[in-house]
């Protein structure tokens, strides 16, 4: 992909050798001959870099070089003038400027100064999101042999730009899972935006994707940029995606088609290049049959499927996981006894790692710095012992759900697309299940 350079300049002359050699030096240049345009231009697409003169006919570039730095850091923002002096090349660099020439310029000089300006701003974008992502952002859900598989898969994962969805129940790990597939990919030095789909609904959730120009609703009092913007060049995640409302599906879908979208209330068409990860506890397989998803947006999104399976289903990774989480809570030295593992192995985890991290959380705080002892998980006994309660009054929902299974296969002779539609689930959840009770 070609850097994509902004020139503010007003003069036609000085802006048409500018564009010449540097659209000859593999650059894609955009002009602007005024700040209102600049400012026009930066709102529209991303840029890599910024060439900017001075005096201009609506004001000081200087100002533009404020703006710019309030709400990009890391974008190179290179000054060039026809009136230099030393004060004036010290308040260009105390502003944000990374460097300031004067005219008449040297294209070869300038070339090289442009490209050493990208390659910092590069450096710059990368130790951003290093520092973003590096904040107990390590994956880790365990050592068997279905996580090795998740594992090989996200790997997979982070070396394509294909769309990813990453099913799985609450509480899994979905999101640590699409955190860790961005920072190990070619777009780490980019943002990744984070958006869940069942806290907001309708329009609100229209106008966190897509943005919105002053005056589209009654409170918009100014523009605002969309996750679609911030999400440029990076990463969208959506979180449980099953919950999006069919009307927001359809505008998201001609997104996915055309990578370019409106504002609300507005008539220019933006694009963005953004990687989308999507990840939902239901079923949206069955959704779609039930015209609840929109089955062509379906196709789109799965290109690859990662399923996370419930804590329930893998308890031989309890001790691992619960070991890991220790460590990351800073008691690594922590002991846990026999006792208490039987316990924690007991449970069936409905809230999976998600609930494993909260109970360890509760118990060390009770232990105060010393050993785990199962008193400390009094709440786990109570929720145990309701568990046993109502194993007691008949068959598990477990038990239930494995002979249901075994019924529908046995109608359906045996063919597992046929069982998982009228099960209402997917392949790979059937798959999964099939293999825990050896049917």
């Amino acid at each position: 992909m070609k850097p994509k350079i902004l020139l503010i300049e007003d003069d036609i002359g000085t802006r048409f050798g500018f564009a010449r050699y540097f659209s000859h030096e593999g650059y894609q240049i955009v002009e602007a001959d005024t700040l209102e345009k600049a400012e026009a231009a930066i709102a529209a697409e991303p840029f890599d870099a910024i060439l900017l003169d001075i005096t201009l006919p609506d004001g000081n570039g200087l100002d533009m070089v404020v703006k710019v730095r309030s709400t990009d850091t890391c974008i190179p923002v290179i000054v060039i003038t026809g009136s230099g002096d030393i004060p004036l090349a010290v308040e260009a660099m105390r502003r944000g400027a990374d460097n300031f020439l004067v005219k008449p310029v040297d294209n070869a000089a300038l070339s090289l100064f442009l490209r050493k300006s990208l390659e910092v701003g590069k450096l710059k974008r990368q130790q951003a999101a290093r520092l973003r992502l590096q904040r107990k952002d390590d994956i880790f859900f365990g050592e068997g042999q279905a996580v090795q598989q998740i594992i090989d898969h996200a790997q997979i994962a982070a070396t394509n730009d294909g769309q990813l969805l990453i099913t799985g129940e609450t509480g899994t790990g979905k999101g640590m899972l699409a955190k860790w597939i961005h920072r190990n990919s070619n777009r780490a030095g980019f943002e990744f935006v984070e958006i869940n789909c069942s806290g907001l609904r309708g329009e609100l959730l229209a106008r966190e994707i897509f943005g919105n120009v002053r005056g589209a609703y009654t409170s918009a009092d100014q523009d605002r940029k969309g996750l679609l913007d911030v999400a440029d060049r990076g990463t969208l995640f959506l979180d449980e995606i099953g919950e999006m409302g069919l009307d927001i599906q359809a505008q998201f879908l001609k997104v996915l088609e055309e990578k370019s979208y409106r504002r609300l209330g507005d008539v220019k068409l933006l694009r963005s290049d953004f990687r989308l990860i999507c990840a939902t506890n239901r079923d949206v397989e069955n959704l779609a049959h039930q015209r609840l998803f929109r089955q062509d947006l379906l196709y789109r999104i799965n290109l690859m499927v990662i399923d996370l399976p419930p804590l329930r289903e893998r308890i031989e990774d309890l001790p691992a996981l619960v070991k890991f989480l220790l460590h990351a809570a800073g008691h690594a030295d922590t002991v846990i006894t026999a006792e208490v593992m039987r316990l924690l192995k007991s449970y069936s985890w409905p809230g999976n790692i998600r609930e494993l991290k909260n109970v360890l959380e509760r118990a060390l705080l009770l232990a105060r710095g010393g050993e785990l002892e199962p008193a400390h998980f009094s709440g786990l006994r109570e929720r145990q012992r309701h568990q046993g309660l109502h194993s007691r009054t008949g068959p598990t929902v477990q038990q239930v759900e494995e002979a249901h299974i075994a019924v529908v296969l046995k109608q359906t002779g045996g063919n597992v697309d046929q069982a998982a539609q009228r099960l209402g689930i997917s392949r790979a959840t059937l798959y999964r299940k099939l293999k825990k009770i050896e049917l």
